[in-house]
């Protein structure tokens, strides 16, 4: 119950329309109750009597509740609505907001499907707890009590059925409930599941398709779709026994109070009307005695999904920003001080392994390594996208982790190994760099990056479309648009993360000469092939997450095994 009344604190403004629904049903309620008492009325002192003003009148008081009754039902429907949905943005709002907070390693707890479905699924369940749960939890104690003490006030003796009736139905309810509870947050991970197929299915059509694995999909699809009908059949079978339970239990009160009612009309103890009246009482009773269970059901299955949601905002961003950040990068060298670094604390090898390191402002850096050896671990330290575990990396002499992080992020420019574009216009995505990029600073940055030759054959230049992910522009097109989104930001330090490896050898030398005339930029290039890195002031030759040799293309012929290897290798496959 905690998580639900955290979450109760993101329900913000509409606080007031949670409060007006629940007074507006329980107003509505008491009309609703006053109906069968009249009724009883109108029938014993009205019909039995043949007094038609009295019948009339009492008619025309119940037609009165009745429409009352409507009138707060419809306006209880509105702010009941206004609550419920508003709740759930406010809730999709502060996940989202929480996940943009995440470091890569909080990211890396949470699968992006489990996020997805956690944002819109779970959230739904929540929001469906009040749109649709709300009028029962108002209604229902109040039609339960009330009804119980007018169905006292008609007849005692036929209202002690009530009493007998009532904890048996909660045995049943409390074993329902206690069997049902965990099997909605199997439920809602199987869904997690079904998303997470759906999701890599999409991204990775093409494979599949270049594969011929559709039918391979489809079987898995099939796999995981089944296993959520089956999940989603089992948890709704269990939930629905209620009914039947409650249903049984009805008619169980009716028939009994029939035959005693039958019996005390013959007796001449009870009036007609009296027992019409207390029928209706019976009704209003057990309905909301069925209410009720449904309201623990759906109580039930909202503290699974609201447990799934305080996970998301209850997680600690494992980056801290220092208590008084420095807010300017003055130096742009990096310095790599006995620094260790492994992915989980629970993981038994380091992935960087007790690295020394200057990279001088201004200098031109290249790494080489085989996969695995942690290249783009390395350089993801600089602008803390993790945390070293031990060592320090430092800034301009100062470490870090006591920068803000928007300083640190905005002094350093990144293209990762995986170029990323987004849905829009080339424009828009290369305004990521500078979001009041002049068209000029925008044409200079894509002819630095190489970028203008292909954009000016384009019918549309820079309002061209990508399509979702970029599809419409090649894997070479994409790298050079990411890298002149980079070079929009005019960063103190650039790091290519094997960035030019879907763009030709000319294309990538032209790259290169214009960003060499970069001055006071400190350049970081992580690469595969040598002709990437022989022209850097220094390589730096990483094996196993450890430094193995740093030098020049000419120093590290002479004295680096590796180097040689990597050399002789490409020089024969003719890449070089």
């Amino acid at each position: 119950m905690k998580e639900l009344k955290k979450l109760f604190s993101y329900m913000g403004e509409y606080k007031r329309d949670f409060f007006l629904a629940m007074a507006l049903v329980a107003i509505e309620t008491c009309f609703e109750l006053i109906i069968p008492s009249l009724m009883a009325d109108l029938i014993d002192l009205g019909v039995s009597g043949g007094d038609v003003a009295y019948m009339l009148r009492k008619g025309g008081q119940m037609a009165f509740c009745a429409l009352l009754a409507l009138i707060t039902g419809l306006c209880y429907a509105r702010f009941a609505a206004r609550a419920a949905y508003g709740w759930g943005a406010n809730i999709r709002k502060a996940e989202y907001e929480k996940v943009q907070e995440y470091a890569f390693s909080n990211i890396d707890r949470f699968e992006s499907s489990s996020l997805v479905t956690r944002m819109t699924s779970d959230v739904t369940v929540m929001q469906n707890a009040i749109n649709g749960g709300l009028r029962p939890l108002t209604r229902s104690p109040i039609m339960f009590f009330l009804g119980i003490m007018f169905s006292f006030t008609m007849n005692p003796t036929l209202a002690v059925i009530f009493i007998v009736m009532a904890p048996l139905l909660g045995i049943v309810l409390f074993s329902i409930v206690r069997k049902v509870a965990p099997m909605y947050t199997v439920l809602q991970k199987t869904v997690d599941g079904l998303n997470s197929v759906v999701e890599e299915n999409v991204r990775a059509i093409r494979t599949v398709k270049a594969f011929i694995r559709e039918e391979y999909e489809e079987e898995k699809f099939e796999s995981v779709n089944t296993a959520l009908r089956k999940t989603g059949t089992a948890t709704n079978s269990t939930a629905v026994m209620n009914l039947p339970f409650f249903q049984a239990g009805m008619y169980i009160c009716i028939v009994l109070i029939m035959l005693i009612g039958g019996q005390m009309i013959l007796n001449g103890s009870l009036e007609i009307g009296t027992l019409t009246g207390f029928l209706s009482y019976v009704m209003q009773v057990m309905n909301s005695m069925m209410m009720i269970s449904n309201v623990f059901l759906m109580l039930t299955r909202s503290l699974a999904s609201a447990a799934r949601i305080s996970e998301v905002l209850d997680e600690v961003p494992s980056l801290k920003e220092s208590e008084h950040p420095i807010s300017e990068v003055k130096d742009a060298t990096i310095e790599f001080k006995d620094v260790s670094f492994k992915y989980a604390q629970s993981a038994k090898e380091e992935t960087l392994k007790d690295i020394k390191l200057r990279i001088d402002e201004g200098e031109t850096v290249g790494i080489l390594g085989g996969t695995g050896s942690g290249k783009s671990t390395l350089v993801q330290l600089i602008e803390r996208l993790y945390d070293v575990d031990n060592g320090e990396v430092l800034i301009g002499g100062i470490n870090v982790k006591d920068y803000s992080l928007k300083t640190l992020r905005d002094a350093v420019g990144i293209v990762l190994q995986k170029n990323l574009l987004f849905s829009g216009s080339i424009r828009e995505n290369l305004l990521w760099g500078k979001k009041d990029a002049s068209d000029e600073e925008i044409w200079r940055a894509c002819d630095e990056a190489g970028a203008s030759e292909f954009l000016h054959r384009f019918p549309s230049g820079l309002e061209t479309d990508l399509g979702q992910g970029g599809v419409n522009v090649s894997g070479g097109q994409k790298q050079r648009l990411c890298i002149a989104r980079t070079l929009l930001k005019k960063p103190r330090i650039l790091i290519f993360d094997d960035s030019t490896s879907a763009v030709d050898t000319a294309t990538e030398k032209e790259i290169r000469r214009a960003l060499s005339e970069l001055k006071g930029v400190t350049k970081i290039y992580i690469a595969q092939r040598i002709s990437t890195v022989m022209s850097a002031n220094r390589i730096i030759i990483l094996d196993d997450g450890r430094i193995v040799a740093e030098g020049n293309h000419e120093e590290l012929l002479q004295r680096s095994k590796i180097y040689n290897e990597i050399y002789d290798s490409q020089l024969k496959g003719g890449t070089l």
